[in-house]
């Protein structure tokens, strides 16, 4: 699959093993020259790419509360993991939120990506949605349960910074404060790689 990712993102490189594939990690190791000329193993995770959307409806911003087992609920936007079947980011974007939410938007615009780990060949692509063009039954996974509700982008802002709602968007909302904010960022730049 073709993606836009960081300029400064860490791959696992070319001679990588596969040394253990899970359910959803791998694990890979490789040779690694040193300063010193001698070699040390190296080894990164793998796993499948993660999308998010910030979809706006009415002027406000959808958000879930999932619950899954084994876990107390969360706060986030609409995401999911991206599957095997989907020929793309975007495709996996409209597919989990309309699993989620059970909306459909028209216009999308991927905002961000960024690698939460680099020990890990994982990446999370932000998507901004607009434009409603549907709401349909939610398709819920077995194990999810998920309540989805609007809020302002002050009270969205206002639960990353205090720690409610997902942490990792604490900077993704230090910097966007308000709505004519949001919709005006522009399309995420990165290198291409197919991966």
């Amino acid at each position: 699959m073709k993606k836009v990712i960081p300029v400064d993102a860490i791959l696992i490189p070319d001679e990588g093993k596969c040394v253990f594939r899970g359910v959803i990690y791998e694990a890979y190791q490789w040779s690694q020259k040193m300063f010193d000329g001698s070699s040390e193993t190296f080894e990164m995770l793998k796993r499948p790419d993660t999308v998010q959307i910030i979809a706006v409806k009415d002027n406000k911003l959808v958000i879930i509360k999932d619950q899954q087992p084994g876990r107390p609920a969360q706060i986030f936007p609409p995401r999911g993991r991206v599957d095997t079947s989907d020929s793309s980011w975007l495709a996996a974007a409209k597919r989990e939120l309309k699993e989620e939410t059970g909306m459909v938007f028209r216009t999308w615009r991927m905002i961000e990506v960024t690698q939460p780990a680099a020990k890990i060949e994982w990446f999370v692509a932000t998507f901004l949605a607009t434009d409603l063009t549907g709401q349909n039954e939610q398709e819920l996974d077995a194990g999810e349960r998920i309540n989805v509700w609007l809020e302002t982008i002050e009270q969205a802002r206002e639960l990353s910074l205090n720690g409610t709602y997902v942490s990792y968007l604490r900077p993704f909302f230090a910097r966007i404060s308000s709505m004519q904010e949001l919709l005006a960022l522009p399309e995420f730049k990165g290198r291409e790689v197919d991966r």
